[in-house]
């Protein structure tokens, strides 16, 4: 039995790898992945975002909006890698910060199948964004594997946050003004 454990362990451990560098600083598997959502800000704050909306909606918009980014942001990635040219990609990212904390601030309510949608669009920004980011001697798909782990984290930990705030109304809506006034910020910036 511990065999078969062995196995599937050994198994993971290949499949998120990344090449041997004799370069330091030039990490291109999936740790680098992994680790990229949270070096960013705009990236860091607009997942989370997602993830408190979606709280601050209930229902199956808990799984349903980060559902909807995740596979998006696939989707956006093998746009870039494809090499089809998305315009305004810095202004969509920014504008998607912007909008996510005003959603949260104003806590605008939709249905779950709404709130997915507009997600998706955000998330189709992040994607190609991440897809062009990708590094190119690397194995892409795990680099990939590793963006869209965390991307999926930091919905969970937005859902968390979202649903510990719930009842702390003034703390979720000042969440979602400072998220707000980072996308303006961000805006004023690209």
């Amino acid at each position: 039995m511990q065999s078969k454990h062995f196995r599937y362990l050994a198994l993971a451990s290949l499949a998120i790898s990344g090449a041997a560098n004799a370069h330091p600083g030039h990490s291109h598997g999936a740790m680098a992945g992994l680790m990229h959502p949270f070096m960013g800000l705009d990236h860091l704050l607009a997942m989370l975002a997602v993830g408190v909306w979606a709280a601050q909606l209930g229902g199956k918009a808990k799984w349903l909006l980060p559902l909807s980014f995740v596979a998006v942001l696939v989707a956006g990635a093998g746009l870039a890698m494809s090499g089809t040219v998305l315009p305004m990609v810095e202004g969509g990212i920014a504008t998607s910060v912007l909008l996510l904390g005003m959603l949260i601030a104003l806590a605008v309510q939709m249905p779950a199948a709404a709130g997915a949608a507009m997600v998706g669009v955000f998330a189709l920004f992040h994607g190609y964004a991440h897809g062009v980011e990708m590094p190119h001697l690397s194995t892409p798909w795990q680099y990939g594997f590793g963006f869209v782990v965390a991307s999926a984290l930091l919905h969970g930990a937005g859902v968390v946050l979202g649903n510990s705030l719930q009842r702390q109304v003034l703390w979720l809506r000042a969440s979602g003004a400072l998220i707000a006034l980072s996308g303006i910020w961000m805006s004023a910036t690209v």
